[in-house]
């Protein structure tokens, strides 16, 4: 898409606008600023990216043809929009610009044209380029100070946005100290054992030696001020892994990764904020003090050797044919990832050349553009919608749609989620919809195409009684699910068996959804004890049920009666209990006795565990029909591994030990297992309900901070002391 050019001239040939220019100008503006308001300071985004960019195209176009509409406060002149205010500003000391858009290999070109002119190069001149994957997440900027992360915020309007310092510091990808490094050539190969910078072409395309960095003025290696800017998103998986956690609480799902990114990062409680396992590629440079760039391949190689993440998917190229090669090749390819992209962002690589460049206006760079990929969103109409019921009795919509393609796949199902979801969207049985893959995985229904509606289309309403058992539903006060409360629903128990047989549970191999429909539906298994009293010449009525399939079943049923404790845990289908809530009940309790001898108390005690889930736990030990399930199956030989970091004695129960600074003897991980072997709880964070802080060398804010509420301070001697006295008093 060619760019605004607002220092050429203005001919004597361009029209003037009328008023009905100037009203629509102001239309799409007002629709922009919308947009803008709920895409970044609400997280909750009412257009698509395909509808907001067509809409910033028109406005340039509008602009270019109307010269005298453009406006200093205009969408197209602004890097972002109006930070919110629900957390502490924090402002950027160089701002964090946006980029125009190339949506085609002739954008790209007659980019490449402006850049040529504007520095006037003629076509022998070589431009090089680097190629980066435009990852679909948000954007922050990191302070380091001496090589210490001190403190980060999200872009907001590329100006000021908003601290969340204390959330950046749960994502694990995320140094809080860079890695001394030596300068070297810019573009030499690593050293042998050292990480590479792995290219989709290879290793490098070609070393860069004529540029060398110079050496930094400051000995430690690391700049003495630097604002490191990247991209935090969610994995498909992670997302999945949320969404899931989510409609078994009843609660609202989220729309997309990029929003539950958006939504982990903005959590008043970084605890919420750890339980989701973001990530982190950085790519970027704000304000630099003691260290010198030579070009965007150069900054990614050294933030690497810094220890910062990068994406592996960066490309060298040799002028723009290299670029459209490289964009056009992962258009196909961006199925593959374990993450979101929308395009490919194109940098010029020489500093100095970026330098002469310059910017467009204050709003974008003029030596990069970010080249969009199509959205993979299609129309279909809504033909039927289906009432799903899940384990946990959740009613789920399910859309029935005439069946398109769709990111290489035919879909003809998509979720609608909830009824709330089903009104604030106004679904209709009949409607034309727009419908996209979710983190290209789970198909859903994002907005209805209203224009096309004939007046035929049917209201839908949630059924009143479960269609599986006919029981009234029930909705929970402050839920968005509509419930069956029926225990003894046959649907239920169909998708409990199914979840008790998953990879997320038991993992036993063979019982496939076809499986444990007809086990459940023949009335042979009950409940999922009764897997455990199945025999070959059952399961050989069935159709498609050989004697090998047969033989495999029943051994992958005989294995699992050794399964880890925590996988058992998950897999009883206890409300408000997913995979890691389990690990975390196995690691506490050690085994399954304890655990259903734990009060509600006992059990909200436990890290991690909140009073909700805690109940929800002890209601589920507690119902007679659960109980004769247990029985059932501890009669039936299954007998759970303990966790391996499961307490052996309760020494230390109750109390919460921090570790902070560099430990001698023992490593972080070795120290936090003894505490947990001992019933103790091991924190990342000092607070009025921390027992003790363990200071190793360089010990720093943690233990400031422990000093300050009079949390008993322990050095490394002392707390082995201490958990040898308890280990003597456990031994008699």
């Amino acid at each position: 898409m060619p760019t605004t050019t607002d220092e050429e001239p203005l001919s004597p040939e361009v029209a003037r606008a009328g008023a009905q220019e100037q009203q629509r100008v102001e239309e799409v503006r007002q629709q922009i600023r919308r947009a803008n308001y709920l895409y970044y300071a609400q997280d909750a985004p009412e257009l698509s990216d395909a509808a907001y960019d067509a809409l910033m195209q028109e406005l340039r176009s509008l602009e270019e043809q109307y010269p005298e509409l453009l406006t200093a406060d205009s969408p197209t002149q602004r890097v972002g929009t109006d930070a919110v205010t629900a957390f502490t500003p924090y402002p950027h000391r160089v701002p964090m610009l946006s980029l125009d858009n190339a949506f085609s290999a002739e954008d790209l070109r007659a980019w490449e044209e402006k850049l040529r002119r504007q520095v006037g190069a003629g076509p022998e001149m070589r431009i090089e380029y680097v190629c980066e994957l435009k990852i679909d997440g948000l954007s922050v900027n990191l302070n380091y100070e001496n090589g210490r992360f001190v403190a980060g915020g999200t872009r907001g309007d590329g100006l000021t946005g908003e601290e969340i310092s204390l959330n950046l510091r749960t994502i694990s990808a995320l140094p809080m100290h860079l890695r001394p490094t030596a300068p070297k050539p810019a573009g030499s190969l690593p050293e042998e054992g050292e990480p590479a910078l792995s290219l989709s072409a290879g290793l490098f395309a070609e070393p860069i030696e004529k540029e060398v960095r110079p050496a930094s003025p400051e000995a430690a290696g690391v700049p003495a001020r630097i604002e490191i800017r990247g991209e935090v998103f969610m994995s498909h998986r992670e997302f999945a892994r949320i969404n899931a956690k989510l409609e078994e609480q009843g609660g609202k799902t989220f729309a997309n990764p990029r929003n539950a990114a958006a939504g982990s990062l903005r959590q008043k409680d970084p605890s919420q904020t750890a339980k989701r396992r973001l990530d982190v590629f950085l790519y970027a440079v704000g304000e630099c003090e003691g260290w010198m760039f030579q070009s965007q391949f150069d900054l990614l190689r050294t933030y690497r050797e810094w220890g910062l993440r990068t994406n592996p998917n960066v490309r060298l190229c040799d002028g723009i044919d290299a670029v459209i090669a490289f964009c056009e090749e992962w258009g196909g390819k961006k199925g593959e990832l374990p993450y979101d992209i929308d395009g490919v962002v194109v940098k010029v690589n020489s500093f100095a050349l970026q330098r002469e460049l310059g910017r467009v206006s204050s709003r974008a760079p003029r030596w990069a553009i970010a080249y969009k990929y199509p959205a993979l969103q299609v129309r279909t109409k809504v033909e039927s919608i289906d009432v799903q019921v899940g384990r946990t009795g959740a009613l789920t919509p399910v859309a029935n749609l005439t069946p398109v393609a769709l990111a290489g796949v035919v879909v003809a199902r998509a979720t609608l989620h909830n009824e709330d979801e089903i009104r604030r969207k106004d679904v209709r049985i009949g409607d034309t919809v727009v419908i996209q893959r979710a983190g290209e995985v789970i198909p859903e229904v994002v907005e209805v195409v209203t224009a096309a509606r004939t007046g035929d289309e049917i209201k839908f309403s949630m059924p009143t009684e479960c269609p599986s058992c006919g029981s009234p539903v029930v909705k929970p006060e402050g839920e968005a699910v509509v419930r069956c409360p029926n225990e003894e629903c046959p649907k239920k128990n169909q998708e409990r068996v199914k979840y008790f047989a998953s990879r997320t549970a038991l993992d036993i191999e063979g019982l496939g959804e076809k499986q444990c429909e007809q086990l459940t539906q023949s009335g042979l298994v009950r409940d999922v004890a009764d897997l455990y009293t199945l025999t070959k010449e059952q399961l050989l009525d069935f159709d498609r049920m050989g004697d090998k399939l047969a033989t495999k079943i029943l051994s992958n049923i005989e294995a699992s009666k050794t399964c880890p404790l925590n996988r058992l845990i998950a897999g009883l289908g206890i409300r408000h209990i997913g995979e890691h809530s389990a690990e975390v009940l196995a690691a506490h309790f050690g085994t399954l006795e304890r655990l259903q001898a734990a009060t509600a108390d006992e059990l909200a005690g436990v890290f991690e565990i909140g009073r909700r889930t805690a109940e929800s736990i002890r209601a589920f030990f507690d119902e007679p029909r659960n109980q004769l399930t247990l029985a059932k199956i501890h009669d039936a030989g299954v007998r759970p591994v303990a966790h391996i970091d499961a307490p052996q004695s309760d020494r230390f129960a109750a109390k919460s030990f921090v570790f902070t600074g560099t430990l001698v003897r023992l490593k972080r991980d070795e120290a936090e297992a003894m505490v947990k072997r001992m019933g103790g709880r091991a924190s990342g964070s000092v607070s009025k309900q921390t027992s003790y802080l363990v200071a190793g060398d360089e010990a720093g804010s943690k233990l400031t901070k422990a000093q300050q509420l009079g949390v008993p301070v322990l050095t490394e001697e002392e707390f082995l002391q201490m958990t040898a006295e308890a280990e003597t008093k456990s031994e008699d």
